[in-house]
């Protein structure tokens, strides 16, 4: 206990003192944090588990991008940033293993300590931590970093802040953030804010990006060159400052992290065969069974690894705006997905090597259970149970479709959906009461042709319901414009989760979200029963009530029938130069491996 609690206890009653003191015993410092139950790992450790904390440094790690970018800070609201320097040059408090389903290790911060009811949460930095430009890395600094991208960066970090109900200075390396929620995982999440340096920034608004204003992080690696449009590089800082730590043994193993772009995935593709690139992602197993028979493959100067992992499926697919009129009814939903001949697309566009999600959680203990709700799952849904869509507590099923590109039963069962959602044929147009036509359109990126190929194939059974579908193929800039302003009708989708969902589900799919430009709850799903179910997640105590909540709000999400759910990924699928390689012994979230270069070295 700490001493300055003793003077404070004498001036409070009998029973104040006992609570006081009863909180001071039961928060203590440690050296890392787990949702549930404590790190695998003991304060003492070496390394993370799953690297090779010998791995040789040097070399170069280039990858691949399409399209462009206009902004190089990913932590505002406005701008095209390549994707991976939100990971690349960001650093947080806490750090996380991917071998336990979300655990936290000291970073920044030399140690977390919380009470048992995570009311609130402190951390004590390290006293070496700084930026790369030398400056030491300040509580000032941190506290200015949650506030300001709480109020004026990216949506992502809004939802935190207004769960804070102060944030203070508690000593000279010291910072106490109290929340005004219960909300027991909110101690991890605020070990993960990203904190920028306060003399940056401080005169300068945080809400549109460019190409001069790159963040200085505390990060392993600086932006260090540039050609709009052509490529970026980072360089690994040799004075970065926790190249000592334990949690960074074995990872920040290259001199050069690059990314190039080009116009679009086939030349992309072209330019890693070309040997432009050494890393490469495939997501298709058709073209990763077919087309990787190239020289550099053949003669063995490119390998083909596949990296399993332990992580939910998530869900990829086609997302219905509920927001616009044709898709405000379930019903119609319904229909778009039972119309959506899955076992003919898989076998024409993945030659039916990849299994087809069954819900958000599929391929882990938290996904929805066949049949109707029992036990605790049911106990959570029957509050709401007379304003839950059919099939949520009653349970529900992909329908089968068939290999025939016709696919008669499944187009007479969408026909009937449509019917009692009151559209009906008239000349071979499908049209609502007030006569007009069902048309809609779906916007893909300039050289997807992957999508291209789906929704010509998935366009061709709409026609023979009457149904028109325009395809508006747009370049990369245009499609995260409108998808940030929800200017669409229906659109590809993407949406990976955890083994330890949390609040980032508020920012899926609650409703506070819907109507909110930038949103992730790309769907406009509004759902009160939702909402509730959340924050069951957000306040169990046991894995045992995570897991029923879990799996409750899985039903719900399934039965909203926003999504036209497509294959499930499978393993992290890489193309490298021999020169690449990587850890083998593979933690639970193996997929973060595969998109991140973390853990890999050059043997070159």
């Amino acid at each position: 206990m700490r001493p300055e609690i003793f003077p404070r206890l004498k001036t409070l009653t009998s029973a104040a003192a006992l609570v006081l003191l009863g909180s001071a015993l039961q928060a203590a410092p440690k050296h890392g944090i787990a949702m549930y139950g404590e790190p695998a790992l003991p304060a003492d450790y070496q390394s993370l588990p799953y690297v090779n904390a010998d791995a040789p440094k040097g070399g170069s790690f280039i990858e691949g991008n399409t399209g462009g970018f206009d902004s190089l800070n990913p932590f505002v609201r406005k701008g095209t940033v390549p994707w991976q320097l939100r990971f690349f040059i960001s650093e947080s408090l806490m750090g996380r293993s991917w071998d336990e389903p979300f655990t936290l290790y000291g970073l920044l911060a030399e140690s977390i300590e919380v009470p048992e009811d995570r009311s609130w949460v402190e951390f004590t930095l390290r006293p070496e931590a700084k930026f790369s430009d030398g400056s030491p890395l300040t509580v000032e600094d941190v506290i200015w970093s949650y506030e300001t991208l709480g109020t004026e960066g990216h949506p992502r970090y809004h939802g935190f802040w207004k769960k804070i109900d102060k944030i203070e200075k508690t000593g000279d390396r010291s910072v106490r953030i109290t929340f005004n929620v219960e909300d027991r995982e909110l101690a991890l999440i605020a070990g993960l804010r990203p904190i920028l340096k306060k003399a940056q920034w401080q005169d300068m608004a945080l809400t549109e990006g460019s190409l001069q204003d790159v963040p200085i992080t505390s990060a392993p690696y600086v932006v260090s060159d540039y050609e709009a449009g052509r490529y970026v590089s980072l360089k690994r800082n040799p004075d970065y400052w926790g190249k000592d730590l334990a949690f960074r043994q074995g990872t920040g193993n290259f001199d050069e992290l690059r990314i190039e772009f080009y116009g679009d995935q086939s030349v992309l593709f072209e330019a890693f065969k070309a040997g432009e690139m050494n890393f490469y992602r495939e997501g298709n197993a058709e073209k990763w069974a077919s087309q990787y028979d190239f020289p550099a493959v053949s003669d063995g100067d490119v390998l083909k690894s596949e990296i399993k992992h332990q992580r939910p499926t998530g869900m990829v697919g086609y997302v219905m705006n509920s927001r616009r009129p044709v898709f405000e009814d379930w019903r119609v939903r319904q229909a778009m997905i039972t119309a959506f001949n899955f076992p003919y697309v898989n076998g024409t566009v993945t030659g039916g090597r990849q299994n087809r999600i069954q819900s958000y959680f599929s391929n882990s203990h938290l996904g929805l259970q066949e049949g109707p709700a029992t036990g605790k799952v049911l106990e959570i849904l029957q509050p709401y149970a007379a304003d839950l869509l059919p099939g949520t507590i009653e349970g529900l099923t992909l329908p089968a479709g068939d290999d025939s590109p016709r696919n008669r039963a499944d187009t007479r069962a969408a026909l009937k959906l449509l019917e009692e959602a009151s559209w009906t044929v008239k000349d071979g147009t499908l049209v609502n009461a007030d006569g007009a036509p069902f048309t809609f359109e779906v916007v893909i990126r300039q050289g997807d042709k992957e999508a291209q190929s789906i929704m010509e194939i998935y366009r061709e059974g709409l026609t023979r319901l009457g149904i028109t579908m325009q395809i508006a193929q747009v370049d990369n800039a245009q499609f995260a414009e409108r998808r940030d302003k929800q200017d669409f009708d229906m659109m590809p989708y993407v949406r990976y989760l955890s083994l330890s969902p949390g609040n980032e589900q508020n920012l899926y799919w609650g409703s506070a979200q819907a109507d909110i430009e930038g949103s992730r709850n790309l769907m406009g799903m509004k759902s009160a029963a939702v909402d509730a179910t959340i924050q069951a997640m957000l306040t169990a105590t046991s894995s045992e009530d995570f897991t029923a909540a879990t799996r409750a709000l899985d039903r719900q999400l399934m039965a909203g029938r926003y999504v036209i759910p497509l294959w499930a990924g499978g393993p992290a699928r890489i193309a490298h130069r021999k020169t690449l390689q990587f850890p083998q012994n593979t933690p639970i979230y193996g997929d973060r491996i595969g998109y991140t270069p973390d853990v890999w070295w050059s043997e070159e």
